[in-house]
């Protein structure tokens, strides 16, 4: 790669010592200066073929120098860096036409990487946006490296409309991250339009995203509309999609395709102007493979895809979490609260299978019950052994005998109908003779509790619940 000449703006020397050695063994020039005046003058002498500043400085933040470069020079690349490691930081640096944000401390190597990059790229005379900033509010919580690359991604994606999947366990905030898509994108001033598929009954999801006609079932006695009328302009987000049933999903494949719907009953086509995003805690690839998800569909919705770690691969965030979520609660008129040091300590051994969702509710809890201002390491180490079920990991009901459960419960229904096999809907029939006691199967391996039976089947929590009740099934008293 030919040399350039970079211009460095940060207020710490030993930052600029290292970004002048290292990009100066590249070949390129570097030049160097601790505040935004400087950096200023320079660009505005045409000086540099890149950028690359930090946001804190002693004499302005380089967040808002960076449109007033762009009005001059709309083709000069900047890396944006900064030690505010949070969303808003990253969408700002985006909006205002940053090529990167790097979040400090860096990996050199990454940032080297980045310059690279940028020096490429085809120089790009794209204003920066000119709307009304987002206001300054932290929808997603953490400063983890995991989190700093959702962070990147988000902002990288908030002047698209690009279908996104989102992934990762209940809990750890898929919806939050849709909504930030929706808030901090240019489909803001739309509506913002949730529907979760585990929540509605198979025979209405039709119904319920596409809206119905007058007379189009027994019971429509009006016309409805749908979500995906209701979000005309705006974001569809489709919560647990691995839950839609295949007849649902051939109707969304076609809206996906031609960018048009029919209502349940209706005959003209409805031209629709959505961004898609899609979450689910599914491994959808396995339901592809087992018949239960079409593959094309797939494709068209993991567009973009973002996993969300679980909060065990994030610990270091917790104590971010707490503060924030004691806030929150000290603004519902108690208390405001702290924790001991041991305390965050030991909310940082905890395994939390109901990741920031779980969390969340425990500090609520601990608000609301508790009168000490400042809360101990005994009180959370309380609150943590009573909340926990005497159960057996997860993994450990993983083994061969839930599998030759299922295989006897087939067995024994095709042995039964071995003369007289049933012609048609034999899926059916075979999931509602095993599913009662696949579920019964299910929390008598958990002891009773319901979020690990859940994981073990690979269901939404709430879908769970709903067959229980449906199935009328007896879970063991005493146990969750």
């Amino acid at each position: 790669m030919p040399s350039a000449s970079i211009l460095v703006a940060d207020d710490d020397r030993a930052i600029r010592t290292v970004l002048n050695q290292a990009l100066g063994r590249l070949g390129h020039e570097v030049r160097t200066t601790g505040n935004a005046a400087t950096l200023w003058r320079w660009v505005s002498d045409g000086q540099g073929d890149l950028v690359i500043t930090d946001v804190i400085m002693p004499d302005e933040n380089g967040l808002d120098l960076i449109p007033r470069i762009k009005k001059i020079r709309p083709e000069l690349r900047i890396v944006v860096m900064s030690a505010q490691n949070t969303l808003m930081t990253a969408v700002k640096a985006a909006e205002r036409g940053a090529f990167e944000y790097l979040p400090k401390p860096f990996d050199l190597k990454e940032l080297v990487a980045v310059v690279e990059r940028a020096l490429r790229a085809p120089p790009s005379a794209q204003p920066p946006r000119t709307d009304d900033e987002p206001e300054e509010q932290l929808p997603l919580i953490g400063r983890s490296p995991a989190m700093q690359e959702i962070y990147r991604v988000l902002a990288r994606l908030m002047g698209t409309d690009l279908t996104v999947m989102i992934t990762g366990e209940s809990g750890t905030g898929k919806e939050l991250v849709a909504r930030a898509l929706h808030d901090f994108g240019k489909r803001r001033s739309g509506p913002f339009v949730a529907v979760n598929m585990a929540a509605i009954p198979r025979e209405l999801i039709e119904s319920e995203l596409f809206g119905h006609e007058k007379g189009a079932f027994t019971g429509a006695t009006n016309r409805s509309t749908g979500r995906f009328e209701q979000a005309q302009g705006g974001t569809l987000f489709l919560d647990e999609i691995g839950d839609m049933p295949l007849e649902a999903q051939t109707r969304l494949l076609r809206v996906l395709q031609e960018g048009e719907y029919t209502t349940v009953g209706g005959r003209t086509s409805i031209k629709t102007d959505v961004r898609i995003v899609a979450a689910t805690h599914r491994d959808l690839r396995h339901a592809i493979r087992q018949g239960l998800f079409r593959e094309d569909l797939f494709y068209r919705l993991n567009v973009v895809p973002i996993r969300l770690p679980p909060l065990r691969e994030r610990t270091e965030d917790i104590p971010a979490l707490v503060r924030h979520f004691l806030t929150q609660v000290a603004g519902q008129g108690l208390p405001l609260k702290t924790l001991e040091t041991a305390a965050l300590e030991r909310l940082k051994r905890h395994r939390w299978a109901g990741n920031v969702r779980e969390l969340e509710n425990l500090v609520q809890r601990l608000a609301a019950l508790y009168s000490q201002e400042v809360i101990g390491v005994d009180v959370i180490e309380a609150e943590l052994t009573e909340s926990a079920p005497a159960v057996p990991e997860v993994e450990e009901c993983k083994g061969d005998g839930l599998g030759h459960a299922v295989e006897k419960h087939l067995r024994d229904y095709f042995a039964a109908h071995k003369d007289g096999m049933p012609s048609n809907g034999l899926y059916d029939r075979v999931l509602r003779e095993i599913e009662r006691p696949l579920i019964t199967l299910s929390l008598t391996a958990t002891r009773g509790n319901q979020i690990k039976a859940a994981e073990l089947l690979g269901l939404n929590r709430n879908t769970l619940r709903k067959k229980i009740r449906e199935l009328e099934i007896q879970v063991v008293r005493g146990l969750k």
